[in-house]
């Protein structure tokens, strides 16, 4: 298990030092599949290796169930059955991310974590509009680092959205 601490809390103004770098902000590199995907660090609390959920009666596929982390009841969403990127496996390299977001925990499976990468404002492009193939609500845009690119998921619009509400029903119902 590898926790997280940023010395920036949220919420908090930047500091001038901060400021002067110009808008950096840094992402947890994350896999599924063949493609490389990020999210904002701040929203990340923890990132633990894959273990066995609770399964919850009649929940959607995308999750897959519940887990105890210290006392809090964590529904878990399979990023990639969520994204419809074919039959997840589960290996030594799949982890947990725990999220954080506005004071829910909620955890995600992906194929592996890389890294965290900073990115200035001039590195991250706009989505492509991709039509009814993938919906780019979700979507912050696409970094480019280098010979890198990182899809970069909004993860507060996924997580808010109306069937991610099921995961607050599920978390309370278990």
């Amino acid at each position: 298990m590898l926790e997280l601490t940023s010395h920036k809390a949220e919420g908090q103004p930047p500091h001038a030092s901060e400021m002067a770098q110009g808008e950096n902000s840094e992402f947890l590199a994350f896999t599924l599949g063949n493609e490389e995907y990020g999210i904002d660090i701040l929203k990340v609390q923890e990132i633990r290796g894959y273990e066995s959920v609770t399964r919850i009666v009649n929940a959607p596929e995308f999750i897959k169930g519940v887990i105890n982390l210290r006392g809090i009841i964590v529904p878990i969403v399979d990023m990639r059955i969520r994204f419809n990127l074919g039959t997840p496996t589960y290996d030594q390299f799949t982890v947990v991310i725990i999220l954080n977001i506005n004071g829910r925990v909620t955890g995600i499976v992906v194929d592996s974590v890389s890294d965290v990468t900073t990115l200035s404002a001039q590195q991250i492009k706009p989505a492509p509009e991709m039509g009814a193939i993938l919906s780019t609500d979700y979507l912050i845009g696409l970094g480019t680092l280098d010979d890198r690119m990182l899809i970069l998921v909004d993860i507060d619009k996924l997580m808010s959205s109306s069937e991610m509400g099921l995961v607050d029903q599920i978390a309370v119902e278990a």
